[in-house]
């Protein structure tokens, strides 16, 4: 049973064991991909596991972060045991990441994309300062996407309030853009380790900031 399962981590040469559910302790996210080496999405040690079991890993890449190992063969006396890589890649493609792939707005993933930095003021906040910006306003026929949406902090927001950024007198230090989905994995993701992100950076497009 896969609930059975006991995880060691192994970080920076050392071992460091837990039972149960070490789900809060063990938190790196692995990078699935499809067997293309297209990513797809972030997933937990414990779906990766899942992953494993019923044989949707066709290859693995980057560094190994968990072994999860279950019970003892009656037959052979082996224990199982499973190593779960940074990167996984599963069976099947997914051709609609590779067309025109139009990822989910959401402000976690804007400020992101533009660095937690006003796109007025330029300087960065934090989070819970920030808010979205229309350059065109929804007032005047803009639309919420990502090529009409900039990191503003609230007091630059409130000051432009329903203008375009000519009207208020105001300069846009970057363009937007909408993230590929490359992008997008990347924007959405916690604590990126160093072989994921030269993964990633390979899917990106040579445009991009």
């Amino acid at each position: 049973m896969l609930q059975s399962y006991k995880c060691d981590k192994v970080c920076s040469g050392l071992v460091v064991s837990g039972s149960g559910d070490p789900v809060n302790n063990f938190n790196l996210q692995i990078l699935r991909t499809d067997v293309s080496g297209m990513p797809m999405e972030w997933v937990n040690y414990q779906d990766a596991v899942r992953l494993y079991h019923i044989e949707q890993v066709a290859y693995t890449c980057g560094e190994r972060l968990y072994v999860v190992r279950g019970g003892i063969n009656a037959r052979s006396g082996l224990r199982s045991q499973i190593e779960v890589h940074s990167i996984i890649a599963t069976q099947g493609s997914n051709r609609s990441l590779h067309d025109s792939y139009i990822p989910p707005l959401n402000n976690r993933a804007l400020f992101k994309r533009d660095a937690n930095m006003c796109m007025y003021c330029g300087q960065q906040f934090t989070r819970r300062d920030l808010s979205r910006d229309h350059v065109r306003p929804l007032s005047q026929g803009g639309y919420d996407d990502w090529n009409n949406v900039v990191t503003a902090c609230k007091r630059c927001n409130n000051h432009k309030a329903g203008q375009t950024p000519e009207q208020a007198n105001m300069q846009l230090l970057a363009i937007p853009f909408t993230p590929t989905h490359a992008e997008y994995i990347f924007l959405q993701g916690h604590r990126v380790l160093a072989d994921q992100m030269k993964f990633l950076l390979a899917h990106f497009p040579r445009t991009s900031p």
